[in-house]
């Protein structure tokens, strides 16, 4: 057994923003804190980069401030497809639209602020009951938390899985350098894919196209079924490069044994359209931290099914959508000519509704898809 060359109290595998999330909340608790990651800053990922008014919040308690100018403020969600559209605000705050590199470096800043160690370069090769093996060296920790994602090598080296079930879906990203023309995030809904809209910046937006096959995230093939999108971004400049990923919608049976956690990814994901993974992460971060604290990981769990909940819901309201054109354009066409019913949707999905009103927001839903 190799021996122990230091030891710490809470070691982080894998320094995305979930896994900075856990060490800043961690640190905040009095922990000593290390976090290594075998690749190096700034980390970047194919995803929507809009945060919603709780994701938001959620950064603040972090300590993590954003400036007006380096985003995008958006006051809402708006639905679009051919045949109708249909927009609310948010029932307080607002989103913002953040590049993912920009918030990985401010979560990296507050990270290092707070204390955390952070070990760049360094791949995490196995654990064991002690602690575990980074760098050529073995480092001794109470507590183990896995933040390497939705293929975690954690995950499976702790006998955490298999998953209650896992849907894949694809998905691609381009930046365009254009003016936003809305101050909502947009999704688009087409025969075969979703786009998903986000102003990131004064004369930038970011496009995020998600499908259930490689060939529907295509853009040139998708925007041609988009054309109001298309149009919009006819003259725009293509910023950098397009990026895809592989999308998990996946829950597991548990996200903790002994003296290991699993946050972010690593522990279960919602459907990329539904903009929750940020939130669930930075929720996470503190409920997981309070468990350390108490020395009692299964609080930990209990919390982390209570707040996969409701995104699990939305996610898979979201999916039937996606894949079932007729009910879609009819309910959007609902949501169109009864704002009420729409913003009452988006009041449950950001948090501030409660089960009574969506079930009410249903059943009024049904009315008008029976009447329709």
């Amino acid at each position: 057994m190799a021996a122990i060359t230091e030891y710490v109290e809470v070691f982080v595998v894998g320094a995305g923003p979930a896994g900075l999330a856990a060490a800043i909340a961690a640190r905040e608790k009095g922990f000593r804190v290390t976090v290594a990651d075998g690749a190096a800053p700034p980390a970047d990922k194919t995803c929507g980069e809009g945060m919603m008014p709780e994701s938001h919040a959620g950064l603040r308690a972090l300590g993590v401030s954003i400036q007006a100018s380096e985003g995008f403020r958006f006051r809402g969600v708006c639905f679009a497809q051919d045949s109708a559209s249909a927009s609310a605000d948010f029932p307080q705050g607002f989103g913002i639209g953040l590049r993912r590199p920009l918030l990985h470096q401010k979560l990296l800043a507050r990270a290092a602020q707070c204390g955390v160690e952070l070990l760049w370069k360094t791949p995490v090769s196995g654990i064991d009951e002690e602690g575990v093996f980074a760098g050529g060296r073995k480092i001794g920790a109470r507590w183990i938390i896995g933040a390497d994602g939705q293929n975690s090598r954690v995950r499976r080296w702790s006998g955490l899985e298999p998953s209650r079930g896992a849907s894949r879906r694809f998905a691609s990203r381009r930046h365009y350098r254009v003016e936003p023309w809305s101050e909502f995030v947009e999704i688009h809904w087409g025969p075969r894919a979703q786009a998903y809209v986000t102003p990131v910046a004064n004369d930038e937006v970011c496009v995020v196209l998600i499908g259930g096959r490689v060939e529907d995230v295509n853009f040139e093939g998708a925007l041609a079924q988009l054309p109001v999108l298309r149009d919009r971004l006819r003259q725009a400049q293509l910023v950098g490069r397009e990026r895809g990923a592989v999308t998990v919608s996946r829950s597991l049976n548990h996200v903790q044994r002994g003296k290991i956690a699993l946050v972010g990814d690593a522990s279960g994901s919602v459907d990329a359209i539904t903009g929750e993974g940020l939130r669930l992460a930075f929720r996470q971060a503190f409920a997981l931290a309070d468990a350390m604290e108490a020395g009692d990981l299964a609080c930990y769990e209990k919390e982390h099914r209570l707040l996969a909940g409701r995104p699990m819901m939305m996610g898979r309201w979201m999916l039937l959508l996606a894949r079932h054109p007729a009910l879609r354009n009819r309910v959007v066409e609902s949501f169109s000519r009864k704002p009420e019913l729409f913003r009452r949707f988006l009041a449950f999905h950001v948090g501030v509704g409660h089960a009574a009103e969506l079930l009410s927001t249903g059943a009024a839903l049904g009315w008008r898809l029976l009447a329709a």
